[in-house]
């Protein structure tokens, strides 16, 4: 069994915004492996299904980016899911535009949501960086993230999705560095 995380805030202005990128992951792996009908439970928004040979969960939590633990650790504790094999996608300032950096464990590197899963279920998990790139003007971190997509950005987006997606086999199997080179290079 693995867990899928998007990580992004769930009002409906925030949508587009750069810090949901995590959510628009999920939204379409369930889309093009056709994972179940989301569900309220776990204070979050969650699909169920098969993925190859894996039994897959995957959740939008609803307690916004800052306490997305919470909802994580519900999760694990109910299904009985190892921290191991939990797989978080989201957004990060420090990987460049339209590219990503999977890795295991490490440091929340300032990310709010980061850091709440790192507190309520420890460090032992995997993330998809997603590369949303750093604001060009003088604008606050806080500010960029909560912007929408621009036009070009999102074409973006959904193409660094699509490479996801058609990679995700190799992702299946925890083969990160292979799968960061795969999705990157396509």
């Amino acid at each position: 069994m693995l867990l899928f995380v998007g990580l992004g805030n769930p009002t409906p202005n925030s949508e587009n915004n750069r810090h949901n990128v995590g959510f628009k992951v999920i939204d379409s792996i369930n889309k093009k492996f056709g994972l179940s009908k989301q569900k309220p439970k776990f204070k979050g928004l969650l699909t169920t299904g098969n993925i190859g040979n894996k039994k897959i969960y995957a959740i939008k939590p609803l307690t916004f980016m800052n306490n997305s633990g919470i909802c994580i650790r519900e999760l694990l504790e109910y299904f009985k899911i190892d921290a191991e094999n939990v797989i978080v996608f989201h957004d990060d300032l420090d990987v460049e535009f339209g590219k990503i950096k999977a890795k295991f464990g490490g440091s929340n590197a300032g990310h709010n949501g980061i850091a709440s899963i790192d507190k309520f279920i420890g460090k032992d998990y995997s993330r998809i960086r997603i590369g949303i790139g750093k604001p060009q003007d003088k604008i606050e971190v806080a500010d960029y993230v909560l912007q929408n997509f621009n036009e070009d950005e999102a074409e973006g987006i959904e193409k660094i999705t699509e490479n996801i997606i058609d990679s995700i086999l190799i992702l299946l199997d925890k083969k990160l560095d292979l799968f960061s080179s795969t999705v990157n290079n396509k």
